[in-house]
């Protein structure tokens, strides 16, 4: 199964701000129909359901006939979709340096009843619950109880971020923030300016299961990152599992883009606005001399980490460089809106086609660009300070 959990909700049907920076098309019923019909993803986490905004919205898909709850948790929608109803949580943190710091934590829960549980107990710590990652008045070392209480877990998400996460901006040590609940904090999100290779440099995260996932804002950028996953069905139940490596349940491979293109991957100069590659961890800009810097990703972990070199566990599953369609140079919605109207899903594209099918529905430039990205044969150009990375097609 391929499985995307993080995937923001832009709007509620009834056009109520829920993520104002994600796109407005990006409603409930609209991302599993995406996840359905063009990307081909089995699983999807949608991570704005605690919105009471949303939960009416969800009540209202069930009654179409066309989804439905069932026992080991997750809606199945049209028998292909199972979505796993998640919030994200911007708690309150001291950093190491005895600041004030946030993160964004993923919450993720079996049933509808107790998401709807979980947002009315969110509202005595977050001012407005009907928007999207709120900052709650608690430490993420409190909500792991809270999640709990209603049957979810937690995962960190885009750990290694500058802003908002916990490895970016809070500590250099997840075990400082969740003390003796650490051994609950059995997966991580890596982002996109991470990966496996990175993250495995970091001695405490070597028991911990690496998920990457799109952080999506438009119905496009869902699948950007994803992952494949060894299941007996599609269910919460079965989720939690294969996170926690139990009952031959696993996470098979993760795909993500290559960290360059992450908008984060090196430190940026925000007074000559451009990124700054070099030995890391650079904390001052060679240009200016400043200090006015967004520390990237790269730089943040050769910081941070406590091995010479990195060196992955036995279980670790292989990071798979992937290149989203919306990413390959040369491709317009109408180029790929052609591919999917022929071959239906974005999955089956990056996945299985061969340069002769592709060929022969938008011809020999593309299908090469599209093999050339698959096969790895690219030049990036490093992102940084919110700006993707370039890439160009050797």
């Amino acid at each position: 199964m391929f499985a995307d959990l993080h995937v923001h909700i832009g709007r509620s049907e009834n056009g109520k701000p829920i993520k104002i920076t994600a796109a407005r098309s990006l409603n409930f019923a609209n991302i599993a129909k995406e996840c359905s019909d063009r990307k081909g993803i089995q699983i999807v986490g949608i991570i704005d359901c605690a919105s009471p905004y949303v939960i009416e919205d969800i009540e209202n898909f069930l009654k179409t006939g066309e989804a439905y709850e069932i026992k080991d948790g997750g809606i199945i929608y049209k028998e292909k979709v199972c979505i796993i109803l998640g919030s994200e949580i911007e708690t309150s943190e001291i950093n190491d340096n005895g600041k004030t710091g946030s993160a964004h934590n993923l919450c993720y829960f079996p049933s509808l009843a107790d998401i709807k549980a979980f947002s009315k107990e969110m509202t005595k710590y977050i001012h407005n619950i009907t928007l999207s990652s709120q900052r709650a008045s608690i430490s993420a070392y409190e909500l792991v109880d809270i999640v709990e209480k209603f049957n979810g877990i937690l995962i960190p998400a885009h750990a290694f971020t500058p802003h908002k996460s916990f490895y970016g901006n809070c500590t250099s040590r997840l075990e400082r923030i969740f003390k003796e609940k650490f051994n609950k904090i059995f997966a991580i999100e890596l982002g996109l300016s991470s990966d496996t290779y990175l993250a495995d440099q970091i001695s405490e995260l070597e028991t911990r299961t690496f998920v990457t996932n799109s952080d999506a804002h438009s119905l496009p950028k869902i699948a950007r990152e994803y992952n494949k996953v060894l299941l007996e069905d599609i269910s919460f139940k079965e989720l939690v599992k294969a996170l926690k490596n139990e009952d031959g349940r696993k996470i098979v491979t993760n795909y993500g883009l290559d960290p360059k293109l992450g908008k984060y991957h090196r430190t940026y100069c925000e007074k000559c606005d451009r990124p700054i590659e070099g030995e890391p961890p650079i904390k001052e800009c060679p240009y200016c001399h400043g200090d006015n810097i967004t520390m990237g990703v790269y730089d943040r972990i050769v910081e941070i980490r406590d091995k010479k070199e990195s060196k992955s566990p036995k279980n670790r599953p292989p990071y798979v460089y992937q290149v989203p369609l919306t990413f390959i140079p040369g491709l317009g919605s109408k180029t790929i809106d052609k591919l999917l109207n022929t071959f239906e899903t974005e999955m089956t594209i990056l996945h299985k086609l061969s340069e002769d099918d592709i060929e022969a529905v938008v011809g020999e430039k593309v299908a090469k660009t599209i093999i050339s990205a698959r096969n790895g044969n690219v030049t990036i150009q490093s992102g940084g300070g919110g700006v993707y990375g370039k890439l160009s097609v050797d």
